[in-house]
């Protein structure tokens, strides 16, 4: 088996066209995780890499996740700070306003609309990076709110003020638009999902953290007593499997829809009839609900945080009032909370039908069946055809959603049980699993068809990765 594989990559730069898009992935990924280690110019970086650093082990709360989600950039006060977040935000909006605002869904529909669509998220884009990187820089200046112990970050004098928050604001924007641009070029000249890569690899990136924190866990040195057995460590391995295989299992799952074809002529030509399938996938959507559900829930707790430092409690009256609040509602928007919990998974359950929703156009499928003279058994062709899909998809796609979920809340439930560190437990199930699971597998598959077209074998055995058609 190990052979096998090192047989396959081998097979891999055997391809021309294979190897130069595998190096131009690996190159502009090299370039992403430089950016993550490029400081703003005026700002204290190390002073808030120590803060990070003395918080590893609380659950980090929505800072901790969204330095996951830069690959650490946040925590090192680095250029690109915001991350791809802004412009995966950004997607999530437009594919809202295609779905319900009548002209753009119309646009969608049209050729060339595609590309308008896709310009007008760019546009979006660089407005969520002005008020994000406004807010970042407003933060960075006044850290007390969201770094409890920090005086100070900014090294410029307050009579700089003004163009400290230009700068922050501009470096910023530059960087996710770079970002961007670097994922659009490895999904267009590279291997794999430019974007989804670029987050993976802001995961991967945390795994030496994950490895040093896990052997802390039961060797911690220094004549302390170790926090964990060898049954915990026994536990993690066990779900470690199970959860990658279940990810793997319900990621791959498909449901077969008989189709069946009759003898038609065409012109002086005539079709034979034949019998097919039309593969449903169980988890359609992918990984993009959990990437959506995070994106969003990201920032409302930042956002009441800030509003809850700008008001003093001690002026009592209104301000006190709304300094509280505040603050409650961001305790209570707090990751590990049964609120973010149940907003998560309900948001989880949303996206993964929206998805359906507007990428699987079961009236299209319907038409095209009945024009090539297809039809599934027991269904007539036309309007029952697109209903008998409508139902079928909804089914597994509650399914898929209902796993997506379990998934994302585990890394919760292994912290509150065993009391293990969020840098760990990321590793093993939630958003950084299933993404992480979700591009490796998408990535292979690019590969291996193009391994399959020149007669290579792929990387399972026969050539043949499970679910593939």
């Amino acid at each position: 088996m190990f052979s096998s594989l090192i047989q396959t990559f081998t097979n891999c730069f055997k391809i021309p066209e294979l190897k130069s898009r595998i190096l131009f992935t690996a190159l502009l990924l090299g370039i992403v995780r430089l950016i993550s280690f490029v400081r703003v110019p005026g700002l204290d970086g190390a002073v808030l890499t120590e803060f990070f650093k003395a918080h590893s082990g609380d659950s980090g709360g929505v800072l901790g996740m969204y330095s996951l989600f830069t690959g650490g950039a946040l925590e090192r006060c680095s250029v690109g700070a915001l991350g791809i977040m802004p412009y995966i935000s950004a997607t999530i909006i437009i594919q809202l306003l295609t779905a319900v605002y009548p002209p753009l869904s119309k646009l969608a529909r049209e050729e060339g609309g595609r590309t308008k669509i896709v310009q007008y998220g760019r546009y979006l884009t660089v407005l969520l990076c002005f008020i994000q990187g406004a807010f970042m820089a407003i933060n960075w200046k006044h850290p007390e709110t969201l770094f409890p112990g920090i005086n100070q970050l900014v090294l410029y004098p307050d009579s700089f003020a003004w163009f400290y928050y230009f700068q922050t604001v501009l470096v910023l924007t530059t960087a996710t638009m770079l970002l961007m641009w670097l994922g659009e070029q490895i999904t267009e000249r590279g291997i794999g999902n430019g974007v989804s890569l670029i987050i993976t690899i802001g995961i991967v990136a945390r795994m030496p953290a994950a490895v040093a924190a896990t052997k802390g866990m039961f060797f911690p040195g220094g004549g302390l007593e170790a926090t964990h057995t060898i049954v915990h460590g026994a536990v993690l391995l066990v779900m470690l499997v199970i959860v990658i295989g279940g990810i793997i299992a319900v990621t791959q799952a498909q449901r077969k829809i008989p189709v069946q074809y009759a003898q038609r002529a065409v012109g002086r030509k005539v079709y034979s009839g034949g019998t097919s399938f039309m593969p449903l996938r169980v988890n359609y959507a992918g990984v993009m609900p959990v990437i959506f559900a995070s994106a969003i829930l990201m920032f409302p707790q930042k956002l009441f945080l800030m509003v809850s430092g700008a008001f003093k409690p001690q002026d009592g009256g209104f301000a006190k009032f709304v300094s509280e609040t505040a603050g409650s509602i961001a305790r209570t928007l707090n990751p590990g909370s049964v609120v973010y919990l149940a907003l998560f998974g309900l948001m989880i359950l949303f996206f993964s039908y929206f998805w359906v929703a507007t990428q699987f156009n079961e009236l299209q499928i319907a038409d095209d069946l009945k024009k090539n003279g297809g039809y599934i058994p027991g269904v007539r062709p036309g309007q029952p055809t697109s209903d008998f899909l409508h139902t079928s998809m909804s089914r597994i796609t509650l399914a898929g959603a209902i796993f997506l979920t379990l998934i994302a809340v585990l890394p919760i439930i292994l912290q509150n049980a065993m009391k293990i560190p969020p840098t760990v437990t990321d590793f093993f199930g939630g958003t950084s699993m299933l993404i992480t699971v979700g591009v490796m597998l998408d990535t292979m598959r690019q590969i291996e068809s193009h391994l399959l077209m020149r007669h290579y074998d792929g990387f399972l055995k026969k050539g043949k990765m499970r679910g593939r058609i």
